[in-house]
């Protein structure tokens, strides 16, 4: 199978490289994300129990509230958040986290959003580049 080239929104641009870890479904870090592990500990989610760390996340979008922005950027300082988050649209609690933790870590964690049809396309497993200027190339 080719490789597949998807143009993203750059939301806060970065380099990132990994595996996909892939949900059609919100997530809340608030209550729903180990920082200390990068877990998904929400058990009604369809990822409960997958480890994010070092993965590119894709969710559409957050749910739930600014607490998001804290967990996530307690993960990042822990090394324990995704490699790079990919969405739908941009998501200001994922944005917020990357920029805090630019300014307190010089560590932004790279955030694409994708088109409803493109993100539709992903896959958890697979193989996922990011540029920063907003491609993802998915390797299959």
């Amino acid at each position: 199978m080719a490789d597949i080239t998807l143009q993203g929104k750059t939301i806060i641009p970065g380099e990132a490289r990994g595996r996909a870890l892939v949900s059609h479904e919100s997530l809340s870090f608030w209550g729903g994300y180990d920082w200390k592990t990068g877990e998904i500990i929400d058990r009604r989610h369809m990822l409960s129990g997958f480890i994010a760390k070092d993965k590119i996340l894709a969710v559409p979008f957050t749910r739930g509230s600014s607490t998001t922005t804290a967990v996530l950027l307690e993960a990042i300082r822990a090394r324990t958040a995704p490699a790079a988050i990919i969405t739908t649209g941009t998501d200001f609690f994922f944005a917020l986290a990357s920029v805090v933790a630019d300014e307190l870590y010089t560590s932004p964690l790279p955030l694409i959003a994708l088109a409803e049809g493109n993100f539709a396309q992903l896959k958890t497993d697979d193989e996922i580049q990011i540029t920063n200027h907003g491609t993802v190339i998915l390797f299959r």
